[in-house]
């Protein structure tokens, strides 16, 4: 693999905050054996206009339809032997593709490449938006190495294994990447590395990210149930556990009203809900300082219990839907 073609695939949807920021990105590689297409997925707010300022293809949709549509359309006319999956709210580091092609160089196993967002955010817009940066940085930095859920807003694909593991799950617009990497893990290594770089878009209100969350709490559960064994990566079994405490602290909350005994049982769970991953609030602390670290406490609890109660959701659609349980796997 001297200088393979690069096919960098981008879904794009309304992505005019975003969009030139990360075609600049693309078009700032060191590595410049690529080309670049567009998938607009039924945008309305004119952001094709400045994609067409760029030397790409641009391939629309009949109707918006979701990553894994836009993904797939764009796979087909990759003409490259690597396919480099990027959002449209990402923007490369410009070493990014030179080093996925290092890490496909180390073994021949290797199918996939991820990266990793920055701690950065690429636009920071709100508190929340730090948070969300800070929080995923973390959790992917300290899950290097083989992995399997995949992270294909950012991430690399052999042209060939593409083409043998199958297409992205048209069913799924949540936990898509999760469910690809299921898939592609079966028979090939999926490596995640901070050697590949991008600032991304987060977020920036709180009330979308607990809605994401929900969505991806509910969406795993046929995946795990399906594939019976927990996935390597980030989420881990602790992480999963602190879900469940996270809803627990909040029920907790009555209980202050009992008195001086019962009101120390809210303190107990958040306790050991930090405890469960207290690596990340260290390395908050150590970027922020302690006032963000207390507000990050605060808004990761609150997702978190949404998260479980999507949890919870799944589990009891997966009990009494048989649909439910066939949504998302793919043999």
């Amino acid at each position: 693999m001297k200088s393979p073609l690069v096919s960098i695939v981008i879904p794009n949807y309304n992505s005019m905050k975003t969009i030139r920021l990360c075609l600049d990105g693309v078009f700032s590689q060191n590595y410049q054996n690529f080309e670049v297409i567009v998938v607009d997925d039924g945008s309305t707010d004119g952001c094709t206009d400045i994609i067409k300022q760029y030397d790409c293809t641009l391939i629309p949709t009949p109707q918006n339809s979701g990553p894994s549509v836009a993904r797939n359309l764009g796979a087909a006319a990759a003409k490259g032997e690597i396919i480099f999956f990027l959002d449209s709210d990402v923007a490369l580091f410009p070493d990014a593709i030179d080093n996925t092609l290092d890490e496909f160089e180390k073994d021949s196993r290797i199918g996939s490449v991820c990266g990793i967002y920055d701690k950065t955010p690429l636009i920071r817009d709100s508190i929340i938006e730090d948070y969300r940066s800070l929080q995923a940085f973390h959790w992917r930095k300290s899950s290097e190495g083989v992995v399997t859920p995949g992270f294909f807003s950012l991430g690399a694909i052999k042209k060939s294994v593409f083409e043998e593991v199958g297409e992205f799950n048209t069913s799924l617009r949540d936990s898509e990447d999760a469910e690809y990497g299921h898939r592609l893990s079966k028979n090939y290594d999926l490596i995640l590395t901070s050697r590949v770089m991008g600032r991304h878009d987060d977020d920036d209100k709180i009330s979308i990210v607990m809605k994401k969350l929900f969505r991806r709490g509910r969406t795993r559960v046929p995946l795990y149930l399906s594939r019976k064994k927990a996935m390597q990566g980030f989420e881990t079994p602790n992480r999963a556990l602190a879900l469940v405490f996270a809803l627990l602290f909040f029920m907790s909350l009555p209980a202050l009203a009992l008195g001086a005994i019962w009101s120390i049982l809210p303190g107990i769970l958040l306790a050991i809900f930090m405890l469960l991953d207290f690596g990340q609030y260290l390395f908050v602390h150590k970027e922020r300082g302690l006032g963000f670290s207390v507000l990050f406490v605060a808004i990761h609890v609150t997702v978190s219990a949404v998260a479980c109660l999507g949890v919870f959701k799944g589990f009891f659609d997966w009990v009494f839907d048989a649909s439910f349980r066939k949504e998302g796997v793919m043999s």
